[in-house]
This record gives C-alpha cells, sequence and structure tokens, in this order.
C-alpha cells in the first residue's frame, strides 16, 4: 500500500461520514498501519444513521507462514505483500473484530466469536472487551451467523459442554450454509482439519431450537439485508445496515485480509471453500461499496475493522482506519 493519495484521502473522509465516526478519522500510512491492539482498549464505538456501531477486538491469530495458505500465491509474494501494507512479514497477522448494532432497545451481534481461546489461544478478548463497552450478553437479542468457521462461531458455544452461550438470542444464518454443515455424511466427506469442526457442529446445532434459517437477500432485521457471499463458505453471507443517508457493508470473509486480497484479489485463500466463486464474490462487493461510496468492515480487517477501497488497476487499494 503506497502512501495515501489525496483521492486515498477523499474516500477515506467520505468513509469517516458515513461511519460516523465520533472521533477524528487518521489516515495511517503503512509503517503504522498495525493488525490490532496486543493491548489497550479493545473496543471502538461509532453511529451509521442512529445506529450505534460497537467494534470489538477478539484477538488476533499470528499465522505461520504457510505454502498452502494462498493456492495461488508463494511465501515471498505473501511476504511482500504484507510489507508493502507496512505489516510485518515474520507470521500473516489475521485479527478478529466483532461487531454489535445497537438499534433502538435492541443488540444485534454480528458472529459470535472464537470462544475465549476455543479457536486461538491469542484469541480471548471479547467477553472483557464486551464487558468494558457496557454490552450486556444476555441482553443480545439477535445474531447474525455469517458462516460456520470456528472464529465466528465458537463463541455461541462454551468450551466443554457446548452449552449455548445466548440461549435466548435468535440465531439467523443462511439455509444453504446450515444445511450444508449439518447434511447427514457430511464429517466424512470434509478434509480431515475440518471433521473436528464438522461433528461439533452436528453434535450441537440440530439440538437448539433458535436459528432462523433465511434464503436469498432478504431484510434480516430492521434496517439489516443480507448480502449473499458465497465461496468462502456455500452459504458466507455479507450484511448491509443502512441507517438515514448512511450504509455500512458488512463484509465478514469476503476480502478477509484486505493487506493481501486488496492488491490481489484473485489470490483463492485455503479456507475458501471455492475458490474462484470466491474471487468473483469478492470483486463484485468491492466493486459495488465503492460505486456507491459506502462505509466497509471486515471481521480480520486491522482494527476496528473498518476502512475504504478504490479501485487501483487489476486490484484495489485498502486504507485501514484507525480510531
Amino acid at each position: 500500500m503506497s502512501n495515501p493519495s489525496r483521492r486515498d484521502v477523499v474516500v477515506s473522509a467520505g468513509l469517516a461520514a458515513a461511519f460516523g465516526l465520533t472521533s477524528r478519522l487518521s489516515i495511517v500510512s503503512p509503517a503504522l498501519a498495525q493488525p490490532a491492539p496486543d493491548t489497550g482498549k479493545g473496543f471502538y464505538k461509532c453511529k451509521v444513521g442512529s445506529v450505534e456501531v460497537t467494534a470489538l477486538y477478539d484477538g488476533i491469530w499470528k499465522k505461520p507462514h504457510d505454502a498452502a495458505f494462498i493456492k495461488n500465491a508463494s511465501i515471498d509474494e505473501t511476504k511482500a505483500a504484507l510489507a508493502a501494507a507496512g505489516m510485518t512479514t515474520d507470521y500473516v497477522p489475521i485479527p478478529l473484530t466483532v461487531l454489535v448494532l445497537k438499534m433502538g432497545d435492541k443488540l444485534i451481534m454480528i458472529d459470535a466469536g472464537s470462544g475465549a481461546g476455543q479457536w486461538q489461544p491469542t484469541a480471548v478478548s471479547l467477553p472483557d472487551n464486551l464487558k468494558g463497552a457496557g454490552i450486556d450478553p444476555a441482553k443480545v437479542s439477535t445474531i447474525l451467523i455469517s458462516h460456520f468457521h470456528p472464529d465466528h462461531i465458537f463463541g455461541l458455544m462454551q468450551k466443554g459442554t457446548n452449552a449455548a452461550n445466548y440461549p435466548n438470542a435468535e440465531l439467523v444464518v443462511s439455509a444453504t450454509e446450515y444445511r450444508w454443515w449439518t447434511e447427514p455424511g457430511r464429517v466424512e466427506k470434509l478434509p480431515e482439519a475440518r471433521k473436528a469442526l464438522g461433528t461439533r457442529i452436528q453434535a450441537v446445532f440440530p439440538t437448539w431450537k433458535n436459528f432462523k434459517l433465511v434464503e436469498g437477500e432478504i431484510e434480516v432485521a430492521p434496517g439489516i439485508w443480507r448480502v449473499d457471499a458465497p465461496g468462502h463458505t456455500p452459504g458466507h453471507s455479507a450484511f448491509l445496515l443502512a441507517s438515514g443517508n448512511q450504509q455500512l457493508m458488512i463484509s465478514n470473509d469476503t476480502a478477509y485480509v484486505p493487506a493481501l486480497l486488496a492488491p490481489h484479489p484473485e489470490w483463492q485463500g485455503a479456507y475458501d471453500q471455492d475458490g474462484p466463486l470466491a474471487v468473483e464474490t469478492r470483486r463484485k462487493l468491492l466493486d459495488r461499496v465503492i460505486a456507491e461510496k459506502m462505509a466497509i468492515c471486515g471481521a480480520h480487517f486491522p482494527f476496528p475493522g473498518a476502512g475504504s477501497f478504490a479501485k487501483d488497476g487489476a486490484g484495489y487499494a485498502f486504507t485501514p482506519v484507525q480510531a
């Protein structure tokens, strides 16, 4: 990522207005564009229209370099992309941010995080940051689930017992996603590394009565529409929040590590179940965000998980925001 141009500054200033930031937006130079805080305040509040958005830091996976991580790029190429974005090349930094939307007296969570260490031992921060932000998990009425990967759903379940952490919340998920993972015989078809996840899903989720399965690009909560974003998983969902004249695209894992996938949207991650479809979805969603000049956030964007995209040749330029 090069130093921000005048156009980048204009785009990011527009993002600040659309995202309703309550403090000054900083344009982060590559040398300062760190993946997420290891210490300090782990939540950030802003407004989108009348909706209060709280970004909550759950932690970070300092993923060791792996030749299989990007199917069509080498380790040297991924290191070069990280370096160009001003990030460490010692590992691939994959932070995780969870959103909670306050709409009137209702709290709507986007995914449930990684379960206080159930995904990675360095991702344990969500419970403390919920408390610090003044959010009572018992008052969360709806959880919009993007997909069934562990860093997004293990927070639904208690470690060891699999008891529900949000038994009274409505869990909204794509019917395609739910049925794919719970299909009889699915576990046997999964790669070895995914069998434990599939086994846990099949043992737990069909016993819960609070799932709501949805299809198509429908309104899933007042002012929030599901956006079909398949490829990462069969039923992966993004969500579009609209309030007043402001919009926020909650992209989840569509462009999960922007330092890699903004300049190289054609790269296919090992965790993309359908790599070519994930690339097609990524381009479609980012082109829409740019064309409609809307704010965007992502589960694995640098904390607080928001930024702006601009076209840059065959790829995109990403500028993170910093509270």
